[in-house]
């Protein structure tokens, strides 16, 4: 702790309230000379304006019981009735109302002292500093209760930014909303350039220019391990020239710096000194939590980086090249965490034609990215070898039930039929559907339709009905993708899979262009992997 403005013994602004210009003149005089500043009212209307329409609020006040339009008890009534005011101590004073029964009223009435007259000096000037000692002790501690309060929900909304810029914008509105004063953030990680966001008292935020390379050099550097992990300097404001952060009546700036340790993500925190009011304390903990928050993003991003690559390597290279259709595919991975998804899909050419299949494992987790993984390589060898659509989803079952799975998968298989010399014209397709969201057909002249017969999804150990044969005609379209596509919270799925076809009816010829239609009409909300395979048949 530092200085405080409000110490127990610091001069006040006292309001003296009474109709007679002698007492006021004395109790006045009494005041002044121990260095406190007065302000005068007459009568009871006067004393309650002037409470509700000074710019600064006085810290006592002394009232006379015997005023010309209401007692001092209805005043003092009237000053804990308003909220502005209710911390106001008053001192009651009389030289007529002066029985038991009188200050007793007083003070059940509100009164925080009462004292008859004439009233020696230094019973009067005790009497305002114990009043005082107990509203500013109080004060401290309601303002102490507001700003942890504030503090704990900036460090809640700090595990909603995304980035470095949205976490120093979220801690710069924290510090405003603490001190009530405008402030700046600057913020670093070992890979990025230093970030600086100043806010304004009103809560406003703006990203401003690149802070100076010597104030990052002097409050951002790396320290060494051992070395606190929080530090506050008390700065002339010359000497950080902050654009648009006042220094206050002492010219001087507060600068909290925290890094998280041994990592060198940095934060700082810059603000008026006089907006401080001795709590140091809780604009500490507010930019060492910046920090950590600043260093869990900094991992969550190069975890979300391997996770993707990781991602990568279980998907396929390339579609292949095949005289039975025009392929194209979409895979979009989750943006909201760092987890690797279920999502898959596959293309490759068989005996019997063209195999397409895309699947979903459930959840978002490396046991679901590993089962996805087994099922995938699993499918290419049971396709490879010449099992239909329907075998390939009970071996892949039975494989499920074999390593022991935890979690569970819906596939969607389909064979596109080669002709009778194994090149395009076959006619039909064959689809063999395990619990998984059921292939979209669009057929030349604009009619979709769903191949809606499916059986249980896999991992159950339940048999799976026989592959449903389409006829298909050349130039037909033939849509799959996973529920990360249409699935919404709040949103009815099958309604959403309506609006597919119907979006599907009015698409292009071009498989490209279906998907890149699809993802227009139902942007990813980042909450979920989504896999998109649209293939034209010949």
């Amino acid at each position: 702790m530092t200085r405080d403005p409000l110490t127990d013994g610091a001069p006040a602004l006292v309001l003296i309230v009474d109709d007679n210009p002698t007492n006021r003149y004395v109790l006045g005089t009494y005041l002044r000379r121990a260095g406190h500043e007065v302000v005068e009212a007459e009568d009871g209307a006067s004393a309650i304006a002037l409470l509700r329409e000074a710019p600064r609020l006085p810290e006592a006040a002394v009232v006379d019981v015997r005023l010309p339009d209401m007692t001092g008890f209805d005043v003092c009534e009237a000053v804990k009735a308003e909220r502005r005011t209710a911390g106001l101590p008053v001192i009651q004073v009389s030289a007529s109302a002066i029985s038991v029964t009188d200050r007793a009223q007083g003070l059940n009435r509100g009164a925080d002292a009462y004292l008859t007259e004439p009233v020696a000096p230094d019973e009067l000037l005790a009497t305002v500093a114990a009043a005082l000692r107990y509203a500013r002790a109080r004060q401290r501690a309601e303002t102490l209760a507001e700003r942890l309060s504030e503090l704990n929900r900036a460090t809640v909304d700090f595990y909603r930014a995304e980035d470095a810029a949205e976490l120093a914008a979220r801690t710069v509105l924290g510090a405003t909303r603490i001190y009530r004063t405008a402030a700046a953030v600057v913020v670093r990680t070992p890979e990025d350039r230093p970030i600086q966001v100043d806010g304004a008292a009103d809560g406003g935020t703006a990203v401003g220019a690149e802070p100076p390379e010597r104030f990052v050099r002097e409050f951002l550097r790396p320290r060494s391990p051992a070395a606190a992990a929080v530090r506050l300097e008390v700065v002339p404001a010359g000497r950080l020239a902050v654009p648009g952060l006042p220094a206050g009546a002492s010219g001087q700036l507060a600068v909290a710096s925290a890094q998280a340790k041994g990592a060198g993500s940095a934060a700082c925190v810059v603000l008026p000194y006089d907006a401080l009011d001795a709590d140091e304390e809780v604009l500490t903990q507010l930019v060492h939590a910046c920090a950590l928050s600043l260093e869990a993003l900094r991992s969550y991003r190069r975890e979300h980086a391997l996770a993707l690559t990781l991602q990568s390597t279980f998907l396929p290279v390339s579609l292949p090249s095949t005289p039975l259709a025009e392929l194209a595919v979409r895979y979009l991975p989750a943006s909201r965490t760092a987890e690797i998804g279920g999502d898959f899909y596959e293309a490759l050419t068989v005996r019997d034609g063209l195999l397409l299949a895309v699947g979903d494992v459930a959840g978002h987790s490396l046991d679901a990215a590993v089962v996805m993984g087994e099922l995938r390589h699993a499918l290419r060898a049971y396709a490879l070898e010449g099992h239909g659509p329907v075998e390939i989803l009970t071996l892949l079952d039975h494989l499920l039930q074999q390593v022991d799975a935890s979690v569970g998968a819906t596939l969607c298989v389909v064979l596109v039929e080669a002709g009778a010399d194994g090149g395009a014209g076959g006619g039909a397709v064959r689809v063999a559907n395990a619990g998984h969201l059921p292939p979209v057909l669009r057929d030349p002249d604009g009619g979709t339709r769903f191949v809606t017969g499916h059986g249980p999804m896999l991992g159950l150990g339940l048999p799976h009905p026989p592959a449903t044969r389409v006829p298909v005609s050349p130039g037909t379209q033939l849509v799959m993708v996973t529920d990360g596509l249409v699935e919404r919270r709040g949103t009815d799925l099958d309604e959403a899979m309506e609006r597919m076809a119907r979006v599907l009816a009015d698409g292009p010829q071009d498989v490209e262009g279906v998907c890149e239609l699809l993802l227009a009409h139902f942007p990813p909300d980042g909450g979920d992997d989504i896999a998109l395979m649209a293939a034209r048949l010949s």
